[in-house]
């Protein structure tokens, strides 16, 4: 055993054995589906500058959703209830009480000019406390909290001043901040008029005198300053998120506030958790026979992968609700095509360029597959970073999933999976009995193809016709059927019923479905009350289902009806678009960069193909689209870039090799070459998706839908489109071919490949 492939092991086995112990010390953290939470009902109030109508309430509950990230609560559902109230549920949160206090702050924030001591009952000046008891008459407000860039907590153990809140200005604010600290240090030091108060919601937090050091009109500089008093760092910290949060439109009572179960049943979740038991045993399977001993051992680096990904998720405090889980199964499925393309490449290496020794083949198929690993691997990072710093909510929390899915995934591949089948290709029986070890035979595909030569892009236009054609259909079908968007995007009803017999969740949610209502969302609250979220409804509707109700519950009262907002509303969604453009153009630029210009804009052009088909395809089935499938959608985009990267990785690297030979030619091999990979591929992602849509109940039956056509249309495009796109680029682009990489240079140790025991060096 070399020494890199000992040092591999040892740090997969190190990494593995802290990944257990997490999972085994720690608990995750679930989603509202999953395991509840709790629910509060806010109700807006009119202020004195501003009236609790539809659209304030809107703005609060933005402001309320930023609170509530900064809180560190993940995947939090928000939605208003009527003109003037907003339901907030809070999936696993550990300190309700300090929740609905920092949620229900109105976070007003002024800076305003100390004018001397305060009088009891002096109306004509606004008088306050300060940090001591002392009365202060203050001057109005110069400068309020939107002025504020940014603000932290921060912890000062030299000076022993103890926690404080730093505040970051914007520019204009900066300069009024130095107008209002330079009018105060034109009064002698221990005056009161040398203070500067700061009030939160009509309590003055902090009221410093400006330092002696600072002379009349010349003021604290504009950039920053810091908010000092006795704070705990609980308090420090809720400071800074409520001031960076902003204030809210208009202040909010909690009138209601309980805990909730969740969602989905436990039934439905059971259901859930055997489809993905029984498709990850299938995708194991299908890797094994395909690769026999060295897919047994690509099949162990995926439990692995799934051990990992587990504990990163819990130890980063990740919210886990059930698409989640769903993608994070699916992701298991995927992960298969770091090791298919090295698999495959090695039987490249062994059998068409005559390599004897097995290991030999094995480091040549990881040094050839490497390339179209990390480009892909890149490409879907730029995009999780991007999802995670421009978007919100839902749009967030999937970003942190992908990129750790993205980052174990390469761990898994490149490490454990190297060190298992660079240890097993060390032995002679395993070198010597082909049958045994996978790699020594070509696959059947493989062969079929070398025998049948099949040529592909003759004619590259006939392909981007048939894929114009599709798209066109599923455009029709958005312009005809209309696409049904969820109650996440369009708001509807919420009905709240208490029975005189106890339901579960699971028995309700059956029985409004047969109801005619199965896209409703049901949570229920004790024994007796059940909440009903659904689309629009007539009141015809409405005593449907509280017939359905009440053939399970007996006597069935209604006890509240409201119409709701989008619980992903306006401003998620622009920020979720936003993202997303970003996300596509970074990566446009990345991949013109790494390949060619022609390259990157067919790949871009398959990806836009894959969205409207799989939205034009939701339209004709009358599917819902809703925060699954915007979940799902997500997960396609990433999947088609990648199919479309290893394919052109390919085409780069052999036209690098050929640059005389036509680039149609040049496309074609490349496919034919690619072909067993992407089948692998797809196919273990299609047995997860099958269980998923077949045994993990209607909670997961849209999304495997979603996924199955996402990669099946995926999976054509990255051949069928992207491929006859490029080429018909090419015919007018002026740049050279690729040139070829140079071999790496022998000295020093730099790219010599340690050669096998059992291998003389002889070649034919």
């Amino acid at each position: 055993m070399t020494r890199a492939t000992t040092v591999r092991a040892v740090l997969a086995a190190a990494v593995l054995l802290v990944s257990v112990f997490i999972t085994l010390t720690m608990s995750p953290r679930l989603g509202l589906d999953l395991q509840g939470g709790t629910r509060m009902v806010l109700q807006a109030k009119d202020s004195a500058t501003a009236k609790a109508d539809r659209e304030s309430t809107d703005r609060t509950l933005e402001v309320l959703r930023q609170r509530i990230d900064s809180l560190g609560v993940a995947e939090p559902t928000l939605t208003r209830s009527g003109e003037d109230r907003i339901i907030v549920e809070l999936p696993d949160v550990q300190d309700p009480r300090q929740a609905a206090d920092v949620i229900g702050r109105t976070a007003q924030l002024g800076f305003h000019a100390v004018q001397g001591p305060g009088t009891e009952g002096d109306d004509t000046k606004e008088t306050l406390p300060d940090e001591q008891g002392g009365l202060l008459a203050l001057g109005p407000v110069k400068l309020s909290g939107a002025g504020v860039k940014d603000a932290t907590a921060q912890f000062d153990a030299q000076q022993g001043t103890g926690w404080s809140v730093s505040l970051d200005f914007h520019k204009d604010a900066g300069r009024e901040w130095n107008r209002l600290t330079g009018d105060a240090a034109c009064h002698p030091a221990g005056d009161e008029r040398r203070r500067v108060a700061i009030v939160l919601d009509g309590k003055v937090i902090s009221s410093p005198q400006v330092d002696p050091s600072i002379a009349c009109e010349a003021g604290l500089p504009s950039g920053s300053t810091q908010i000092t008093g006795s704070f705990s760092a609980e308090e420090a910290q809720d400071l800074a998120l409520l001031i960076k949060g902003g204030a809210l439109p208009v202040p909010v009572e909690i009138v209601e506030q309980r805990t909730v179960g969740p969602t989905l049943g436990a039934a439905a979740i059971d259901a859930s958790a055997r489809a993905a038991l029984i498709g990850a045993a299938a995708t194991a399977l299908f890797i094994i026979v395909m690769y026999r001993l060295f897919g047994a051992l690509a099949a162990a680096a995926l439990a692995a992968y799934g051990v990992i990904s587990y504990a990163a998720l819990v130890a980063l405090g990740v919210t886990l609700t059930l698409p989640g889980l769903a993608g994070f199964v699916l992701a298991i499925g995927m992960v298969v095509d770091a090791n298919v393309l090295v698999f495959e490449r090695a039987r490249e290496e062994y059998a068409d360029r005559g390599r004897g020794s097995l290991r030999t083949a094995l480091t040549a198929g990881f040094r050839g597959a490497w390339s179209a690993v990390a480009d892909s691997n890149v490409t879907t990072l730029i995009a999780a970073a991007l999802l995670f710093f421009l978007g919100s909510g839902p749009v967030k929390g999937f970003g942190v999933t992908l990129a750790i899915g993205v980052l174990v995934s390469m761990f898994s591949a490149l490490v454990i999976a190297r060190a298992l089948t660079e240890i097993a290709a060390g032995s002679r029986f395993v070198s010597d009995y082909r049958g045994v070890n996978g790699i020594a035979r070509p696959g059947r595909v493989r062969t079929w193809l070398n025998k049948r030569e099949p040529q592909l892009f003759r004619s590259p236009r006939r392909w981007l016709l048939t894929s114009t054609a599709l798209v066109l259909v599923a455009v029709t079908g958005i312009l005809v059927r209309g696409v049904d968007l969820g109650v996440e995007f369009t708001g509807g009803r919420l009905v709240e019923y208490s029975t005189s017999r106890p339901v579960d969740v699971e028995t309700a949610r059956d029985a409004i479905s047969a109801a005619g209502f199965t896209d409703a969302e049901v949570t229920t609250a004790g024994e007796r009350d059940i909440s009903v979220r659904t689309g629009e409804m007539d009141n015809d509707g409405e005593h449907a289902l509280r017939a359905a109700l009440a053939d399970e519950g007996g006597a069935t009262e209604k006890v509240r009806d409201e119409l709701i907002g989008p619980s992903l509303g306006d401003e998620l969604r622009r920020n979720a678009l936003i993202a997303l453009a970003v996300a596509v153009f970074v990566q446009l630029a990345y991949l013109a960069a790494r390949f060619r210009w022609t390259f990157a804009v067919s790949s871009v052009g398959a990806l836009v193909h894959d969205v409207i088909i799989l939205v034009g395809a939701f339209a004709w089935l009358g599917r819902p689209v809703d925060g699954i499938f915007l979940a799902a959608l997500l997960t396609v985009i990433g999947y088609s870039v990648n199919d479309s990267v290893v394919v052109f990785d390919r085409v780069r690297e052999l036209w690098a090799r050929n640059r005389r030979t036509p680039v149609a030619d040049v496309a074609n091999r490349a496919v034919l070459q690619t072909i067993p990979r992407t089948v692998n591929t797809g196919m273990g992602a299609l047995f997860i998706l099958v269980a998923l849509a077949v045994l993990g109940g209607d909670s997961l039956a849209d999304f495997a839908l979603a996924l199955l056509i996402g990669i099946c249309v995926g999976t054509y495009s990255s051949v069928m489109t992207a491929v006859p796109g490029a080429l018909l680029l090419e015919r007018s682009s002026k740049a050279p071919p690729p040139a070829r990489k140079r071999a790496p240079r022998r000295g020093a140790g730099a790219g010599r490949e340690r050669r096998d025991p059992a291998d003389n060096g002889a070649r034919v």
